[in-house]
C-alpha cells in the first residue's frame, strides 16, 4: 500500500490519463467529469470527510481499548488501519488537485464525536461501539459501495482496497455485541434512538455535494439502512426488534 500512497507528478499524469480514457469508453458515460470546478468543490468535502472519519475511527478505537484493555492489541491494529486509509483518501484528493475542507469535515462529525466522548467518559461501551464499529463502519462501507462505481481510476483502486478492511471492523462490533446481547440490549437500543437519526442528517447535509460526485442519496440511504438492519440482525436482534430500531431514522 506504501507505493500507492507516494504519489508522484508522473502517476497524476497517468491517473488523469486512466480517466480520459475511462470517461471515453461507452461503458463509463455515466461517470461524472472529475477535472470541472464544480467536482472538485464538492469533493473538497467529500474527500474531507472520508479523511475526518478516518482520524475519527482511529482515535475511537484507541479510546474503546481503554474500556477493554484485554483487546488491546486487535483494536490497536484496527486503528492503524484506519490510519492507512486516511492516508490513501488523502492521497486521492492529492490526486486530482484538491484541497480537503477538514473544518467542514469536523463540523460534520461534532454531533457524533460529542455523543462518543460522553458515552467514553460514562464507559458506555456499548454505546461507543454502536456508533464507531456499527453506525459509522455501516454508513462508511455503504458510502464507498456506491462511490467506486463512479470513482476516478485511483480513488477506485484506493477505496476497494479501504472497504475489504472496513468489513473487518463491523464484523468486530458486531461479535462483541453478538455475544453480549443479553446485558447490552437495552443500551443498544437507547443509544441507537439518540445516533442512528444523526447519519440521516449527515447524509441530508451532504446530499447536494454527493449528488455532483453521480451518487444518489436515496440509494446512499438505502444501502446504509440494508447494511445496517442486516449487522443487527447477525447481532441476534429479531425482526420486530430491528424494525424498531430502523423507525429511528425516520422520525
Amino acid at each position: 500500500m506504501h507505493n500507492e500512497l507516494k504519489i508522484t507528478d508522473m502517476q497524476t499524469l497517468e491517473s488523469n490519463k486512466q480517466t480520459i480514457e475511462e470517461s471515453s469508453n461507452p461503458v463509463s458515460l455515466n461517470l461524472p467529469d472529475f477535472t470541472t470546478d464544480s467536482y472538485k468543490d464538492a469533493y473538497s468535502r467529500i474527500n474531507a470527510i472520508v479523511i475526518e472519519g478516518e482520524q475519527e475511527a482511529h482515535d475511537n478505537y484507541i479510546s474503546i481499548a481503554t474500556l477493554i484493555p484485554n483487546e488491546l492489541e486487535e483494536l490497536t491494529k484496527l486503528a492503524r488501519m484506519e490510519m492507512k486509509h486516511k492516508k490513501g483518501f488523502t492521497a486521492c484528493g492529492r490526486n486530482l488537485g484538491v484541497e480537503a475542507d477538514m473544518d467542514f469535515a469536523k463540523k460534520f462529525f461534532s454531533k457524533l464525536h460529542g455523543n462518543f466522548q460522553i458515552a467514553l467518559e460514562k464507559g458506555n461501551l456499548t454505546t461507543c461501539l454502536l456508533i464507531q464499529a456499527i453506525l459509522i463502519e455501516a454508513f462508511a462501507i455503504s458510502a464507498y459501495n456506491v462511490y467506486i462505481r463512479v470513482a476516478d481510476p485511483f480513488a477506485k483502486k484506493i477505496t476497494e482496497g479501504v472497504v475489504k478492511d472496513e468489513y473487518l471492523h463491523l464484523n468486530y462490533g458486531q461479535e462483541w455485541l453478538k455475544e453480549n446481547l443479553s446485558t447490552c440490549k437495552e443500551e443498544l437500543m437507547e443509544a441507537n434512538k439518540v445516533n442512528l437519526p444523526l447519519i440521516k442528517k449527515m447524509l441530508d447535509e451532504v446530499a447536494d455535494d454527493a449528488s455532483v460526485l453521480a451518487m444518489d442519496r436515496e440509494e446512499l440511504m438505502e444501502e446504509f439502512m440494508i447494511a445496517y438492519q442486516d449487522t443487527l440482525m447477525e447481532i441476534g436482534l429479531d425482526n420486530r426488534e430491528i424494525a424498531r430500531m430502523a423507525m429511528a431514522a425516520i422520525v
